[in-house]
C-alpha cells in the first residue's frame, strides 16, 4: 500500500457524504472535501501529516506575504512533492517505509507466543497493561486492514505513552525497556490548536501553514521531513538532529522504532527522546505557553483537562502578541488572522494521570468560534470575567450539596465520607457544566457587545442580568437539583438550606442578588 496514491484517510465531501482518499486527493480535490471524519487525536496527527507536506512541498512560505500568495500554487507543489518522495509512502516491502525504521531486530524468540500485537498502536485498544469496557479482544494477534494500520500509525507516533516499552535491537543499539519519554504530541499533555475551515479541508491546511519568519523567530531551525532524512540508527546525528530539532522534522515525528512484519504484528520499540517545553523550554507552534499566576518567572504550557473543558482557555489561547524572550502567547497561526474576521478554531489534547505518562485516560476536543474582538485585550478581559461567573457558580454549587447533606446529618466532610461526597458533588458538577458549554455563544455576544453589561449607564457591570448569567443560574440551580432530592419534609427543609447558599448574593456588589433575579 502506497499512502500517497491509495485511499486511507477518512472524510467527508461537501455534499455530506462519507469516504475515504489517499494524501494526493487531499491536494487535488481538497476544495471539495469538507472536513475529516476522525477522532480529535487522529485529527491532531492527520493535520500536522498534512501541513509537513504542505510547507515541504512549498519550502515555505517564506514570509507572510508569501503566505497570502501561496494558496493557488500549493496542489500542484503538493502533487509535484508526493511524486517525488512517493517511495518514502509504502507501508511494506523491502525498501523505504513510511514512519517506519531499518535495522531493527526482535530480541525475544520469534515463535508466535512472542509475537507484538499491533493493537498497541491504538490506545483505544485492550492490549496488554491497557485495558478498556467494550474491547474483549485483548492479548489476541488480530488483523487490520492497511488503511487502518497507516493511520494508527501516524498517531501512535505522535501520540505513543511513556514509561516502559517494548524492547528491540536498532541498528546494533538495545532500546530503553523502561523510563522512556512520552511521544511529542504526548508530552505535558499539550493542547493542540489549530485553525478550522468548515467549508474546505484545502483551506484549513493553507491557514494552519507558518512562514520561516514566524519559525525564526522561534529560534528555530526550518529542517526536513523525517521520511527525507530518515535516522538509520540512534547514532546517525544529522539525521536525528533534524527529527527532534527541526521544526518541519517534528511535525511527523519517529518516537518510536516500528517496523511492521505483517498485517498482525511488529517489531517495535523506543526510538528518540523529543525535547518538551518542561525539559527544555521547546515551543511548539501549536502549544500555548502562558504565564503562572503565581510566579512571575514560570512559563507553562497549556495542558488539556477532563476536569476543565477547553472553551474556559478561550482568552489563553487566542493571545496573539508572541513574547520573542519567553515564547509567550498562543498557537503562531493566529498571526495570520485578519484583525476584523471571525475564525473557528479546533483544540484538542490526549491527558494522561498526572506525572504518569504511562497511563492516558481520555482525549478531549472543542470547536471554538473566535469572534474578531476576542485578538483584543478588553475582548479576552471580558470573556475571562464571564469564565470566572460560570466558574463562581460551580463553587457555589458545591457548597450547596455540602450544606444541604450537612442538613440531613450526612456530612460529606468527615473524612470517611469524602470519597461518596466527590462522587456526589461531581455528578452535580458533571450536570452543569455540561449544560453551561452549550451556552458559550451567549458569552459571546457579550464579548462582542460589552453594553449589555451596562444597559442602564451606570457604571457598573450586571452580568447577572444577561442571557450568559440567567443561563448560569438556570444550570446551577439544575445542577442542584439533580444532586439533592426533595421529597419528604426533611429533604425540603435541608434544600431550602441549600438553595440559600446556592443563590446568596454575588461578592461583587450588585444591587440585586441572583436569587431575586430568579426569582422575579
Amino acid at each position: 500500500m502506497n499512502l500517497t496514491i491509495d485511499k486511507w484517510i477518512p472524510v467527508v465531501w461537501d455534499d455530506g457524504h462519507a469516504g475515504k482518499v489517499s494524501l494526493l486527493d487531499v491536494f487535488q480535490h481538497g476544495e471539495n472535501i469538507r472536513d475529516l471524519a476522525v477522532r480529535p487525536h487522529e485529527r491532531i496527527a492527520l493535520m500536522r501529516l498534512l501541513i509537513c507536506i504542505a510547507q515541504a512541498a512549498l519550502d515555505g512560505p517564506k514570509d507572510r506575504e508569501e503566505w497570502q500568495s501561496c494558496r493557488k500554487r500549493l496542489p500542484q507543489a503538493a502533487a509535484d512533492y508526493l511524486a517525488k518522495w512517493k517511495h518514502a509512502f509504502e507501508l511494506f516491502g523491502d525498501g523505504q517505509r513510511f514512519l517506519q525504521v531499518a535495522n531493527v531486530s526482535n530480541t525475544a524468540t520469534r515463535d508466535e507466543t512472542k509475537l507484538i500485537s499491533l493493537s498497541k498502536l491504538d490506545s483505544a485498544l485492550a492490549t496488554g497493561a491497557a485495558p478498556t469496557l467494550f474491547d474483549n479482544a485483548g492479548g489476541e494477534l488480530r488483523e487490520f486492514m492497511p488503511a487502518q494500520l497507516a493511520l494508527m500509525l501516524l498517531v501512535f507516533q505522535l501520540f505513543s505513552s511513556g514509561g516502559l516499552l517494548s524492547e528491540c535491537m536498532w541498528k546494533g543499539v538495545r532500546t530503553k525497556k523502561a523510563g522512556n519519554a512520552a511521544s511529542p504530541g504526548l508530552a505535558g499533555k499539550m493542547v493542540h490548536t489549530m485553525i478550522l475551515n468548515r467549508t474546505s479541508l484545502l483551506d484549513s491546511i493553507w491557514m494552519n501553514l507558518i512562514n520561516k519568519d514566524q519559525v525564526s523567530m522561534l529560534k528555530q531551525a526550518w529542517g526536513y521531513p523525517v521520511w527525507e532524512l530518515m535516522p538509520d540508527g540512534p547514532g546517525d546525528h544529522p539525521a536525528v538532529d533534524n527529527a527532534v530539532k527541526t521544526y518541519v522534522g517534528r511535525l511527523v515525528p519517529i518516537s518510536r522504532a516500528v517496523h511492521l512484519q505483517d498485517s498482525r504484528s511488529m517489531i517495535w520499540g523506543g526510538a528518540l527522546d523529543y525535547p518538551s517545553f518542561a525539559n527544555s523550554g521547546w515551543r511548539d507552534p501549536m502549544a500555548t505557553i502562558y504565564q503562572s499566576a503565581y510566579r512571575d518567572d514560570e512559563r507553562r504550557q497549556l495542558e488539556g483537562s477532563v476536569a476543565k473543558a477547553l472553551w474556559r482557555e478561550l482568552h489563553v489561547i487566542t493571545v496573539r502578541k508572541y513574547d520573542q524572550n519567553n515564547h509567550l502567547g498562543g498557537p503562531l497561526v493566529l498571526q495570520n488572522i485578519e484583525d476584523d474576521l471571525d475564525i473557528d478554531v479546533f483544540a484538542g489534547a490526549v491527558v494522561h494521570e498526572p506525572r504518569k505518562t504511562t497511563n492516558i485516560i481520555d482525549v478531549i476536543e472543542s470547536v471554538l468560534h473566535v469572534p474578531m474582538q476576542m485578538f483584543a485585550d478588553a475582548g479576552r478581559q471580558l470573556y475571562q470575567q464571564g469564565v470566572a461567573q460560570a466558574e463562581s457558580w460551580g463553587k457555589k454549587i458545591n457548597f450547596a450539596v455540602a450544606d444541604y447533606h450537612a442538613a440531613i446529618k450526612d456530612d460529606l466532610r468527615r473524612p470517611e465520607s469524602r470519597l461518596r461526597g466527590g462522587l456526589i458533588k461531581q455528578k452535580a458538577a458533571a450536570h452543569y457544566w455540561t449544560a453551561i458549554e452549550q451556552q458559550v455563544p451567549l458569552l459571546l455576544v457579550i464579548v462582542k457587545n460589552p453594553a449589555l453589561l451596562d444597559p442602564d449607564n451606570s457604571g457598573k457591570e450586571h452580568w447577572h442580568g444577561t442571557e450568559w448569567g440567567r443561563a448560569l443560574a438556570r444550570a446551577a440551580r439544575d445542577a442542584y437539583e439533580l444532586a439533592c432530592p426533595h421529597d419528604t419534609p426533611r429533604q425540603m427543609r435541608a434544600y431550602c438550606e441549600g438553595l440559600k447558599v446556592l443563590f446568596k448574593p454575588l461578592e461583587n456588589n450588585e444591587n440585586q442578588s441572583v436569587v431575586e433575579e430568579e426569582e422575579t
